[in-house]
């Protein structure tokens, strides 16, 4: 009885800040002070019957990091409660060095997706690509868990090994891809002279040291360079500072992104930085389904602007804002707060960025993708493939050696449709120029 007195008064005291804090915002509030408290109570009445009726003991703490869990995990794939152990394994993230595959992953339809292998690491040496759905992770199915579970998973000590179930579309059977883990440093960006007059630069992050080496590159080949192709395919994305700046190496003036959510204090516009230097040779900028969040602005920006042609496939459509807020005991809720928006007012948000021109990187026949169904029954999807690889053999991928991506050479751009494609719409664009 005195246990379930102090739940009772301690959710009272939890009602009375979270009312307090509702009322205190300038919101405007849909539902009135007594609908709240009757939510609120509605809410202490279910803790209070799991707490007394549940099979299994459980502590009111838990009851309420469960509550949390639920209720930030179904409100978008994006916002998530962080257990003490998540959260410090993510602010180790931040510091851009930790053992892992290299890969960037989200929740697209239901189902744990490759967002995009980052460049020279592990997951991008073993062959993982852009848009695969992985169905288990040693062996464990990857149904139900959220993002930040997957993460904590796959990474781990550097030179240990992690096999990973996938699916891929256009392949019949799941394939089992084993990667040894490793120190995760990620070299940003890469630059190479092409022929006499191209300058090519690659993006495989956005990072803080991203716009102080493109500066240096376009600074250094600004004698000979007529038109730059810049290569966003596969960039996951990162720091939005860096986006912004990297905008204003081909934007003079105006706003590159702003940021829009429920709260108008909160709401941003970031401008091209006046001072930054800046080109004003042709550009085409090349993107796929792996180019999210920062990738995005960037690209969106320059077509809103016509200062560039973008050129490849539909991006991935990460345009959402996450705030990490810490709790008590180390733990800490990321909620998704805003969305960004391009010069021109329209959201990223689900919807990516659509190239000017289309061109895919290989000829591909027209077949059905059996991917491409309902969101509500992809679980199913996926479930009944779990059950048909059971007690058989994954096919096993085929690892192939890389080029040395530092190189472009003719050889890789006669290999690259989209490269190649770029190329020749530069060539026209330094023509039309003169």
């Amino acid at each position: 009885m005195i246990k379930k007195t102090k739940l009772i008064i301690g959710s009272f005291i939890v009602t009375t800040i979270f009312a307090g804090f509702l009322v205190s915002n300038t919101l405007e509030a849909k539902t009135s002070i007594t609908e709240r408290h009757s939510a609120f109570e509605k809410f202490i009445a279910v803790i209070n019957t799991v707490e007394k009726y549940y099979v299994d003991d459980i502590e009111v703490d838990e009851i309420i990091k469960k509550a949390l869990d639920g209720l930030l995990k179904n409100l978008d794939a994006h916002s998530s409660y962080l257990e003490p152990k998540a959260h410090s394994e993510m602010k180790i993230k931040t510091k851009g060095e930790f053992g892992g595959l290299g890969i960037t992953v989200g929740i697209r339809k239901g189902a744990l997706t490759v967002i995009a292998p980052i460049e020279g690491t592990p997951a991008d040496k073993a062959g993982m690509k852009s848009g695969d759905i992985i169905l288990r992770i040693n062996g464990k199915s990857s149904l139900g868990m959220t993002i930040d579970e997957a993460v904590g998973i796959m990474r781990g000590k550097p030179k240990t090994k992690i096999k990973l179930t996938i699916i891929r579309e256009n392949v019949d059977k799941p394939i089992e891809i084993e990667i040894v883990r490793d120190i995760i440093k990620i070299q940003s960006v890469y630059h190479k002279r092409y022929k006499d007059d191209i300058l090519y630069l690659r993006i495989t992050n956005f990072d803080k040291h991203v716009a102080p080496d493109l500066k240096k590159a376009i600074k250094k080949s600004k004698k000979w360079t007529k038109g730059i192709i810049l290569d966003l395919r596969n960039n996951p994305g990162g720091l939005l500072d860096q986006a912004v700046k990297t905008s204003s190496l081909f934007i003079d003036s105006g706003v590159i992104v702003s940021q829009k959510g429920k709260v108008k204090s909160e709401n941003r516009e970031y401008s091209a930085k006046g001072s930054y230097y800046s080109t004003d040779v042709p550009v085409v900028v090349l993107v796929n389904g792996g180019s999210a969040s920062a990738s995005e602005i960037v690209a969106g920006a320059l077509q809103d602007y016509k200062r560039a042609v973008i050129l490849g496939e539909k991006t991935f459509g990460k345009g959402s804002v996450q705030f990490v807020l810490p709790l008590t005991d180390g733990d800490a809720m990321r909620l998704t707060i805003a969305r960004y928006y391009l010069p021109s007012g329209r959201t990223i948000q689900a919807k990516g960025v659509t190239p000017d021109l289309l061109v895919r990187q290989a000829k591909i026949e027209e077949i059905k993708n059996e991917f491409e169904i309902k969101e509500a029954e992809l679980k199913d999807h996926l479930t009944a493939k779990l059950n048909e690889i059971e007690g058989k053999k994954p096919k096993k991928a085929k690892v192939k050696v890389k080029e040395d991506k530092t190189k472009l050479n003719q050889k890789r751009v006669d290999k690259d449709h989209q490269l190649k494609t770029g190329i020749n719409v530069l060539k026209a664009l330094i023509i039309t120029n003169k």
